[in-house]
């Protein structure tokens, strides 16, 4: 059973640093496209950052130069570094991914998502 389990959210004031984390679980072949998406209250979830297998990134534009992604193939773990917060970041952070894993039918591909963590930036 695969898990995408986030963590690292909280109460931080404007200016101040959060590290998300986002840990998979299971028995996986591999993690395709792992993404860090937003919502915030009364919005639509929205992609903030995607990073490649061979390490290549992509950032909303709101983020760019205040949030770098990135992965620990080893531990399959993807993080989300964020700097600079504002209050408009307040949002709940999701990460996602495409996650192969080996089953007694096949190779099987499926989207996953993770629960989600609360980040509050304060003005």
């Amino acid at each position: 059973q695969v898990q995408l389990v986030e963590s690292g959210g909280g109460l931080v004031q404007t200016g101040g640093s959060l590290r998300l984390s986002c840990a998979v679980s299971g028995s996986i072949l591999s993690i395709n496209k792992p993404a860090w998406h937003r919502q915030a209250p009364g919005k639509q979830r929205e992609l903030v950052a995607t990073i490649t297998s061979d390490g290549g990134t992509n950032y909303a534009d709101s983020v760019k130069g205040r949030f770098t992604i990135s992965r620990d193939n080893a531990k399959n773990t993807v993080y989300l570094q964020m700097n600079d917060l504002q209050p408009e970041d307040t949002a709940v952070y999701y990460c996602n991914a495409h996650i192969w894993v080996a089953t007694t039918v096949g190779t099987i591909g499926n989207d996953y998502w993770g629960q989600g963590t609360q980040v509050t930036v304060s003005s």
